[in-house]
């Protein structure tokens, strides 16, 4: 079991946020690979399923970015897992929109998700970094994650999370830079 912790904000008024764009690769999975139904659990929503052989528990924390930690900690524990067993997907500002990176381990780098998933599981666990790219002024960072994506953007945002879902089997497997060339790839051929 692996649980994929997809991160945003609950409510209707946050779903087109750039900051919500985990809640997105979540749903996106969920429908590509037909998981069960979401469900109430940990704090937040599930729906499993299976991507390759392995069985996945997606989660979107509904206790808010800030509180993502409380959530994704109660779904380890009860599954008795690692912080190894355990991937999330978010917005990251310092990559160029619509870009994917994958980590393991590492710094916050100021994301209020990440920093509450790292106080209540540790910092080994797996992260799949969703590009929003940034405004370009410190000042301006809280307006640009907590505005909707742009009409313009729509396309390229679909194209990414389809790429993301499409090659979820290689990180199902463990091999992330498979799944990042793969990604790359697909999204290039796109353009």
């Amino acid at each position: 079991m692996q649980i994929w912790a997809g991160l945003g904000n609950p409510g209707a008024s946050y779903a087109m946020h750039r900051h919500n764009i985990g809640f997105m690769a979540a749903d996106v999975l969920a429908d590509m690979y037909r998981f069960g139904p979401w469900k109430l659990r940990f704090q937040g929503l599930t729906s499993e399923g299976r991507i390759g052989d392995e069985k996945i528990l997606l989660l979107k924390p509904q206790t808010f970015m800030n509180e993502s930690g409380r959530s994704v900690g109660e779904a380890m524990r009860f599954f008795k897992l690692e912080p190894g067993d355990v991937t999330t997907f978010y917005d990251e500002l310092d990559l160029d929109p619509f870009r994917v990176k994958v980590k393991t381990g590492g710094g916050t780098a100021g994301h209020n998700g990440i920093r509450s998933i790292d106080a209540h599981i540790g910092a080994d666990f797996r992260r799949v970094r969703l590009g929003i790219g940034h405004p370009g002024h410190k000042e301006r960072v809280t307006g640009h994650v907590l505005g909707n994506f742009a009409k313009s953007e729509i396309d390229a945002l679909a194209s990414m999370l389809g790429a993301v879902a499409a090659e979820a089997p290689w990180l199902a497997k463990g091999d992330d830079a498979r799944f990042m060339s793969e990604v790359a790839l697909r999204l290039q051929e796109q353009e």
